[in-house]
């Protein structure tokens, strides 16, 4: 006896993709974005916070013109705040071990 299997991947939408080619190039991203929407995740584990980053790398990625100029400015303002905690915490720990 069979019990009911959960629909796979390529299944999971076929309500959403009625009447759209699954070879279409669009309908795959479309089908893709459906289900990054609808991908639940725990953001309160390191795994989500990993994840979380991986998702904005690849949306990173995917962006082109004003999106990518803005996520390129996000993550050097990023690196920016990064490089200016390590000084700060270099120059605190030289500081008072060679005073």
């Amino acid at each position: 006896m069979e019990g009911h299997q959960p629909p796979g991947p390529e299944d999971r939408f076929e309500d959403d993709l009625v009447g759209l080619d699954r070879d279409d190039p669009e309908a795959r991203a479309f089908a893709e974005h459906l289900d990054r929407m609808e991908r639940v995740r725990n953001g309160y584990t390191v795994e989500g916070y990993l994840a979380g980053v991986t998702d904005f790398a690849e949306s990173a990625n995917r962006s082109r013109g004003h999106r990518r100029l803005m996520v390129t400015l996000v993550v050097a303002l990023i690196l920016l705040g990064l490089a200016f905690a390590t000084w700060n915490l270099l120059t605190v720990v030289f500081g008072v071990i060679i005073p």
